[in-house]
This record gives structure tokens, sequence and C-alpha cells, in this order.
């Protein structure tokens, strides 16, 4: 490409809609498949750019991403399983000849996304008999109208926001849909192309097509209606591997082999309780629990190719590994009473109580096992799980700068080259890893120190990659949420609990958690990071165990909780700011005192004096006292707000308890 800068331009480009696309979805690999969908198809974006002889500035494409997209192998690394490209590139996105065609860029994807929707048309559509005349039409439509793509070309350098000036004057309007609605993609008519609702219409045909191959039976379940759109991303990994379309400027797209089993949420809540359970659990009791596990779940092993740390490192302990690995592998709903009494998750409710007597039964061996041991029981499993997003601070303002991009793009390099290894110590799932922003499903105990590490690893990066030119802070936010609640809800939330929690109202450089009970939203904590850790750890999760250790006689009194939250109202006055008077020291007092009284025995009494309870309640308080970070003219401060947050303390007894309310 020429080096005269009057034979270039400069091109941006973003594909969406992002949000609903990725957070609509009903399992927990409706999730994965929309990021990894979006990812795919931003690649193809890039590789469309390097077509045309333009270079990408930002991102800096990840090598390895790109071999496997348009060789779909690479002898030299292991096919990609999670997103990676970010769906939009930020700032100056690349370098282009002045015949630079955008046109294409836009026609190479959706080239590359109906090439693929075709491919699931064709494994599970095209050969179904009695297939209604509607559903080609809707597939037709739904596939060629969902994208909304925008692109920008300039002269200019330093013009950085086209695209967001161009969204203050269009509107994303999909097609209007008739019929009865997709239950993942809201607003989108369901494939059957039934007019109203009506059970024996919709099944006739969602029957048909559940019962026109094995995967089909476990992918879709009864009466579950999806579109197009959420059809292929229930799909497409059955498909992936064997998909390849050419392209536009002789090259051709590839897909690769990829792991269609994402842990469920109730797998992903349960894990901690299945490790413990697996290390030490009789293999009489486990074999009688699997055995009727299995007819219940009709011998499908949902979680065979799930692999969390926990669980790894429970099964080391075990010689032979067949038993273990096969209940390892078995649904995640069978370990959980609730969800084995429920009708609607499970038809055979004879079968149902049989697997529920017999995880009693596996639990009360595993008690006695432990117990043998001189090691405490068996906690109950918890039916709580974690949804981690993190995202960078503050990057728009410096991608304007062209001396910043390159430095921005090798520390966000390195910062998502790290991401994976860490999730996964955690025993969490990752989602995607790109750019700035991280997605992962974790067990409920490991997801705030897995948000530490990542802030480190994104701090480290810039450190050692920002060239001194660049820096960024990193906010998150958690919903620990119930298996119960719909997944779709929680991925809404979370974006509202970075952006608006973390980052506006909090300061950025933070992290927000909300816990969402069955009833509803159960508490809401939020902190700056620098508040919230002291340097080596997360101080709550820190408060939390050595809670855990305190009571390991008596579990932590309930009382203790309602009775601060009565001090708390006490100590403000009506507009919520502490009352004349109160200050530090005088609320750690009066709180320690209650917590010697909450319930503990005498003989803990003896044992633990006030100054000792001082120690310990004062880190509770000070995460009880709100914190908001400021940042102005390349200075950090921080205001210390004058109330009191009782959901702090609540988080702490979330976090001993595990959610589990133990009378």
């Amino acid at each position: 490409m020429s080096n005269n800068k009057n034979s270039q331009k400069y091109f941006h480009f973003t594909l969406g809609p992002v949000q609903s696309f990725v957070a609509q979805a009903r399992r927990t690999r409706d999730f994965w498949a929309g990021s990894f969908l979006l990812s795919w198809l931003s690649a193809v974006a890039i590789q469309a750019v390097k077509a045309q002889g333009g270079e990408v500035r930002f991102p800096i494409p990840d090598e390895n991403y790109l071999i496997w997209l348009t060789q779909g192998k690479n002898k030299n690394s292991q096919a990609p399983q999670q997103g990676c490209i970010p769906n939009r590139f930020k700032g100056l996105v690349a370098t282009v000849p002045a015949n630079f065609n955008a046109q294409q860029v836009v026609n190479s994807v959706q080239l590359a996304w109906e090439g693929l929707a075709n491919e699931v048309w064709k494994n599970d559509l095209e050969d179904l008999k009695d297939r209604p005349e509607k559903t080609e039409a809707i597939w037709k439509r739904q596939v060629e109208n969902f994208w909304e793509m925008s692109w920008a070309l300039t002269e200019k350098e330093t013009e950085s926001n086209l695209l967001d000036r161009r969204k203050n004057w269009r509107s994303y309007l999909p097609p209007e849909e008739a019929g009865v609605k997709c239950m993942m993609m809201d607003g989108w008519q369901e494939l059957s192309g039934i007019s109203t609702p009506n059970a024996k219409g919709l099944g006739l045909f969602w029957e048909q097509l559940r019962n026109n191959s094995g995967s089909l039976k476990t992918d879709l379940r009864k009466q579950e209606y999806l579109c197009a759109i959420a059809f292929i991303k229930r799909r497409f990994s059955r498909c992936f591997a064997e998909f390849s379309k050419p392209m536009l400027n002789n090259w051709t797209v590839h897909g690769w082999q990829v792991n269609s089993s994402v842990p469920s949420v109730s797998y992903m809540a349960a894990a901690p309780w299945l490790a413990e359970v697996l290390k030490v659990a009789p293999e009489k009791e486990l074999s009688a629990f699997h055995e009727v596990a299995k007819v219940l779940t009709q011998n499908y092993y949902g979680e065979y190719d799930t692999r969390l740390d926990c669980i790894d490192k429970a099964l080391m302990k075990r010689k032979d590994k067949g038993i273990f690995w096969k209940v390892k592998s078995l649904d995640g709903d069978v370990f959980f009473e609730t969800a084995l009494d429920n009708k609607n998750r499970h038809e055979d409710q004879t079968q149902a109580q049989k697997v529920k007597k017999a995880l009693c039964a596996l639990r009360s061996a595993t008690n006695k096992q432990l117990a043998m041991n001189n090691k405490p029981s068996l906690e109950p499993v918890s039916p709580f799980y974690a949804v981690l997003m993190m995202d960078g601070d503050s990057l728009g303002s410096q991608m304007s700068d062209p001396n910043k991009q390159e430095a921005i793009s090798y520390s966000l390099n390195a910062f998502t080259s790290g991401v994976a290894k860490f999730v996964e110590k955690h025993s969490g799932f990752l989602i995607y890893a790109g750019g700035d922003d991280v997605l992962a499903l974790l067990p409920l105990e490991f997801a705030l120190n897995c948000a530490y590490d990542l802030r480190q690893l994104y701090l480290d990066s810039f450190k050692l990659h920002g060239e001194g030119k660049a820096s960024s802070t990193l906010s998150g936010a958690i919903e620990y949420a119930h298996i119960k609640m719909p997944l779709g809800k929680v991925l809404g939330d979370a974006h509202h609990l970075l952006d608006k929690i973390a980052k506006d109202d909090c300061g950025r450089d933070s992290i927000a958690v909300r816990v969402w009970k069955s009833g509803g939203q159960h508490l809401q904590w939020a902190m700056p990071w620098k508040y919230a850790t002291d340097n080596t750890k997360v101080i709550i999760t820190d408060i939390a165990e050595k809670f855990k250790e305190t009571d390991k006689e008596t579990p932590f009194s309930t009382s203790f909780f309602f009775n601060i939250e009565e001090r708390f109202g006490m100590l403000q006055n009506k507009n919520g700011e502490l009352a004349d008077g109160m200050d530090m020291s005088t609320i750690i007092k009066l709180i320690a005192a209650e917590y010697l009284n909450s319930g503990v025995n005498e003989k803990r009494k003896e044992k633990i004096i006030l100054l000792q309870a001082e120690a310990q309640i004062r880190p509770l308080i000070e995460q009880c006292m709100p914190v908001k970070r400021k940042f102005e003219d390349n200075k950090e401060s921080f205001d210390e707000l004058n109330q009191l947050n009782i959901d702090a303390a609540h988080f702490i007894r979330f976090l001993v308890t595990k959610g589990v309310d133990r009378g």
C-alpha cells in the first residue's frame, strides 16, 4: 500500500444489534453462541478489510483467530472456543486505499452469515417432512434483515467519532413480524408460521422437528418455539466444523470444531458442592444415584465436555475415574431437590422422586465419610451462580489520539490473551474476551476473586505494553442469580449494573454486585476497587471467610444482620445521612457489641473480647460506607459519603451462607 497519505482513507465500521443478540438467551449455550457468532462475523469484517489491502489499526487482529477463519485449521494452536474479536472498531479502525470499497465489507459479513444460516437450514429443516410453506419464507426474511451494519470513510485521521454522530440521525427498524413470537428473541416470529397461538398446531411442527434427530431432541425442549435467529444460535455449532464459503476478493471463510457443551446455570451453581461430593463420596452411593439419574435424563450426559477446575481437581483424587466421570457429566438439575420436584422440568415424577431419594442417600453417605475423617459436614448445594461482566474505563477519549492507539491495542491484546487462564483458575466458563470486554459464568464463591485477578491483569497489561502513552482502569459487575431466574433478564441487567452503578454512580475503576433471589432483587453493593481491596485480596470476601472460621461451632447469627439493620436506621437521619455525633469509631463499638450479643454462646464470649470484636467488625463497617471515585485533571480523589449501606452486611451473609436459608 502506498505511503502517500493523500492516497489513503480511514475506515470505521460497526455491527449490531449487539446486546439483544447476545443477551436474549434461554440457555447458557445461547449466551455463548450469540457472543461467539458476533465475534466471528466481526473477524469476517476485519478479513474483508485486509483483502482489499487495508490495514486494521484497532483492534490489532488476533492472527491465530484469522488463520482459523481463513483456513479452518492451524496446526500450531487449538481452535478458538470463545469470541475474542470486538464487534466494534473503536476510534481509528483501518487505513485503507483510496479505491477501497466499504460496501464490500458489509456484503462479506452478510454473505458469511447467510452462508452459515443456509448450512443450519440444510442440516435441520430442508428435508423436514410436512414442513409448512411459510417456514422457508420466514427463515429467509429474518436471516436477510437481522443485522445492522454502519460504516464511515474519512480522509481525516483524527475524525474518530463519525459512527457516533451517525447514530444521531439513523434508527434501526427490524421488519414487522406477524404470528406467534419467538420464545428467545423478542418480536421475531417463530418458524412454524402459525397465525395465532395454538398448542396443537405449534406442536405438530416443533415435535416433528425435535424428533428429526437425536441432537435436536436435546437442543430443543418441549414447547420451545424459536425464530430463525434463535434457531441458528442454538444449532450452528452442530455444523460449524464443515462450513466454508467463498468470499469476495478471493478468500474463503471457514468454521471449525467448537464445543457445543456450555455449562448450564444449575451445573455452574452446583459445581463446588459436586466437587466436594466427588472427593469423598462412597462409590456405592454414587453408582446408585447415577443409575436412577441417567434414566431420568434419558442417558444424556449434557456436561460430559464441561471442564471446571474444582471438578477436575476433585477427579484427580480418584484413581478409577469411571463412575465419578459419569456423575460429573450429569445434567445440573439432578443435584437440586426443587428441580426434581418441578413437574415442568421432569414429567416423569416417579423417576424424579427416585433420583431425589438417591440424592439424599448420597448426601448422607458423604457426610458419614466426612465425619469419619473429622471433617465438617457437606454444606447444602447453593442455587446461585454468577455472571461476571467487565469493561475498560474511558478508552474512547484516548482512542481519538492517534499516538495512543497502538499502545492501547497492544495492551488490550495482552489482556485478552491472559483472561481465559484466570477464569479457568476460578472454575468459570469464559463466554467472551475481546478488547477491554469480558463476559464469564462462575460459581458464586469464586466470582469476586476472579474479578480482582482480571482487574490486576488489566492494569499490568497497560503498565507493560502501554509504553507510557496510554493507561486505563477496569470496572466490573457481578450478577448473583438464582437458577430459577430467566437468564436473559440477568444478562440484560448486568449491562445496567456495569454502566450505571459501577461506572456512573461509583466513578469507574469500581466493582458492583447485585443478588437476585427468586422473588426479585435482594441487594446491591458497589465500591471503587481502591476501597474494595487491600492490594492483595477483596476485603469483603476476606470478611466472609473470617466469619466462617469464627462460626464453625455456631452458624453465623441471622439476628445479627437484622439487628444491625435496625441499628443502621437509628444511626441515620431521615435524609439517609449519619446522625449528628455519629462517627466511625462510635459505630464500630455499637456494632461490635451487637455482634457479641447476637446469639453466640458463652464459651465464645469468653474467647472474643470487645476489642477483638471491634477489629473484626471494622472492615465490615468500612464496606458499608459508600464511596464515590472522582477523576479530574488526571487526578484521582474519593468522596466518602456520610451514609451506611446495610446491603454490604447482607452481601457478606449471602457469601457466608451461599444464599441458602439454614434456619
